[in-house]
């Protein structure tokens, strides 16, 4: 099945008609049997694929190096990061040209509290390397880190490795003193880690079947993986569970949530085999998140305001009714968090559409004091948010700032002053100037009449005179914000004359928990015309040609891609659908599978209730393909992806061929698949960053947009 011997004709998967029944309705599914990856047919079948796509991108091997070293070109590839003090030392990392992965290390404090200038160009001196990348990657396809975690005492490093992109990870614990490697007993576990105080029990989960972080198990260093003893369960399969330390590492703490419902367990750091205390038992629909700091909590929670109020409450609190406000809750400004310092607040806030940093000053007795400030930006759209601050006695405070003109950018804040000190700028090479670009708030009108903004970046030279190609970019799921931010190899998009936006759709956070309530379970169908919305506004306003416009989304953005293709495929002339979750059906309707019944609360569960079953029949992209005209589109996908299995792409590129009415020699129809990566895609940066130009040349040419400069041809055939 699925073999195919003409590269230049398109794979035909074999069909094998799979009928299944859900709430009275008989549906057959001729490509269900793409599902089993180690069926050789199958991967005879992604490899044709793979072959089919390369043959039918073979004529822009030069536009993908060219962007490749546009990209290469424009990042300083020996650089290392902003120094960030924790205790007696300074941490950082830096990357070597010619290397994929960087080099962890650190350097003692030693008499000067001040942070040391390194020279990204050589190892610095008394460098003690943690962890160099390139040699625990060397001889692996795939390489990807976990758990990253030190002793309080500075002593030891817990990490953890992926080398083939199932995010299921191998633990090792380092004595960061002689390099050796004292434990590899504990394989198979999921993200998270955590430390006692002593340094001699770590904490970590372990995921079930269905990938579902589930147990917290404690390790004693140098013991069996055997001898491991399970802390906590969780037998709701709608929660998940992670483990971590709080700032002080005083405490160690298990996170458990589901879609709408949150839990603390907490333990004294000191007491490793202690039993871990509820801050406040489960109410369904109650979420909140505990930040310890001394003898108190620190509480974000939605009990009283669905936009999260700020609490306190002792740190021996047992129930939500120990906590008194401090900040209550405003309608649209979104509280996301706190991080507790021994004098200041830091909350993170969100209000119309963008990010805030509000600081507010604590008295000796750890009150809030007057109202604080916010920490200023003077751009139209950006991003802010806390960086690196594990040290809880500090007066300054890590902030990073980006727009889509500035490069991500590290401050110091003084906590007291609020004066900003700029200390690193991400360096841009080959003359980049942010005056060359530049950058809106836009608002676009849904079907409904709801406002709903973009970001727009664009070249300066650039009016909105209805000529210019463009892409549209869009997640809009899980409460997740695609914030405004700056990116190197979009600068190859944009000094091709192609307008890039970014629609701040609704199931996205951008705007409030409102926001995401309205885009999620029966409301789920505002994501996509919301999209296509912005879409429209995009060409009403004059800022992209109507033939011109491009769409991209990954994940469950590609299921935003999908949906919009079956919507409204005329608006668009070519859309990248990366690790799609397009045969969300399928998915949502079998409870073995990863993420699917924790996702009941997200998109609602079809196996119980039929209006939720037909109203996903009805918006998914899989069950839902038109035999009309589609745009060229690219599906990419990781063969290991446990998020997004690499079948539903592989069965969607399938049924579109069979479907559309499209001619594929003018609007291709590919799927390449990276046959050793998961989720993430390929993990070395040079690795990366060639899959990026793959896909940047392949979307630039179906715009015509191949060319650097003001004179642009119009789209061509492939």
């Amino acid at each position: 099945m699925g073999r195919v011997t003409d590269e230049t004709a398109p794979p035909r998967a074999a069909r094998v008609d799979v009928v299944r029944s859900h709430h009275g309705e008989d549906v057959t599914d001729p490509y269900e049997w793409l599902r089993d990856k180690t069926d050789p047919d199958v991967i005879t079948h992604l490899e044709a694929e793979n072959a089919y796509t390369e043959a039918r991108t073979g004529h822009l091997d030069g536009l993908r190096e060219r962007i490749f070293t546009e990209i290469k070109d424009r990042v300083q590839q020996t650089d290392l990061s902003v120094p960030v003090r924790h205790r007696d030392w300074w941490y950082y990392s830096r990357t070597i040209e010619g290397e994929q992965y960087a080099v962890h290390g650190r350097v003692a404090v030693g008499d000067s509290p001040q942070r040391p200038e390194l020279d990204p160009g050589a190892a610095p001196e008394g460098e003690q390397v943690l962890l160099d990348g390139n040699a625990e990657a060397q001889g692996e396809e795939f390489f990807s880190l976990g758990a990253f975690d030190v002793t309080p005492d500075g002593g030891r490093l817990a990490y953890a490795v992926d080398t083939t992109g199932d995010e299921r990870f191998d633990l090792r614990v380092k004595d960061l003193e002689t390099g050796e490697v004292l434990d590899e007993a504990v394989t198979g576990i999921g993200y998270g880690t955590a430390w006692s105080a002593d340094g001699h029990h770590l904490f970590y989960t372990r995921v079930d079947d269905a990938w579902r972080p589930f147990q917290i198990w404690r390790h004693e260093v140098g013991s069996p993986a055997e001898a491991d003893v399970l802390v906590h369960q969780e037998d709701d399969e709608r929660f998940w569970m992670g483990v971590g330390s709080s700032r002080d590492d005083r405490h160690v703490l298990i996170w458990l949530g589901s879609k709408n419902t949150s839990e603390t367990r907490i333990l004294d750091a000191e007491e490793p085999t202690g039993s871990f205390r509820v801050v406040a038992p489960r109410e369904e629909g109650v979420e909140y998140d505990v930040e310890p700091a001394g003898d108190r909590l620190w509480i974000v929670h939605n009990r009283d305001h669905r936009d999260f109020a700020l609490a306190v409450a002792p740190v021996s609190s047992t129930s939500a009714q120990d906590w008194s406000t401090v900040v209550p809750g405003e309608d649209g400004v979104r509280l996301a968090g706190v991080e507790a310092f021994a004098g200041h607040l830091v909350l993170s806030l969100r209000r119309e559409g963008l990010t805030q940093l509000h600081v507010l000053p604590l008295s000796g007795e750890g009150r809030p004091v007057g109202g604080g400030f916010q920490v200023p930006v003077d751009e139209p759209v950006y991003t802010i948010e806390s960086g690196a601050n594990p040290t809880y006695e500090t007066d300054t405070l890590q902030v990073l700032v980006e727009s889509m003109v500035t490069p991500r950018s590290v401050y110091d804040l003084d906590l007291g002053s609020g004066a900003l000190e700029l200390v690193k700028r991400q360096p841009v090479l080959g003359g980049y100037d942010p005056q060359d670009y530049q950058q809106h708030r836009l608002w676009a009108t849904a079907d409904d009449g709801t406002r709903v903004p973009i970001s727009l970046v664009a070249r300066r030279d650039l009016a909105p005179d209805g000529t210019h190609p463009g892409l549209l970019y869009g997640y809009g799921s899980y409460e997740v914000s695609a914030d405004p931010h700056f990116s190197v190899s979009r600068l190859s998009y944009l000094d091709r004359g192609v307008v890039y936006a970014v629609a701040h759709v609704r199931g996205g956070g951008e705007m409030g928990r409102g926001w995401y309530e309205e885009g999620r379970m029966e409301h789920k169908t505002n994501t996509f015309t919301d999209f296509v919305a912005c879409a429209d506004h995009l060409v009403q306003s004059g800022w992209v040609a109507p033939d011109r416009l491009a769409a991209e989304g990954r994940s469950a953005g590609g299921l935003l891609m999908g949906a919009i293709l079956n919507l409204a495929p005329e608006r668009f002339r070519v859309v990248h659908a990366g690790v799609a979750f397009v045969d969300a059906l399928t998915t949502i309707l079998d409870p073995s599978l990863p993420l699917t019944v924790s996702e009941w609360e997200e998109w609602g569960n079809p196996v119980e209730s039929a209006e939720i079953y037909a109203l996903m029949r009805s918006y998914t992209p899989y069950e839902n393909i038109r035999p009309v005209d589609y745009p060229a589109i690219l599906a990419t996908t990781g063969l290991n992806d446990t998020r997004v299995f690499y079948v539903e792409p592989a069965k969607w590129v399938a049924r579109l061929r069979e479907t559309v009415t499209s001619d594929p020699g003018e609007r291709p129809i590919l799927l390449k698949t990276e046959m050793v990566a998961g989720h993430g895609g390929r993990t070395g940066r040079y690795d990366a960053w060639r899959e990026t130009a793959f896909e940047i040349a392949f979307v630039l040419d179906q715009l015509g947009a191949t060319q650097v400069g003001p004179e642009q041809q119009a789209p061509v055939t492939s």
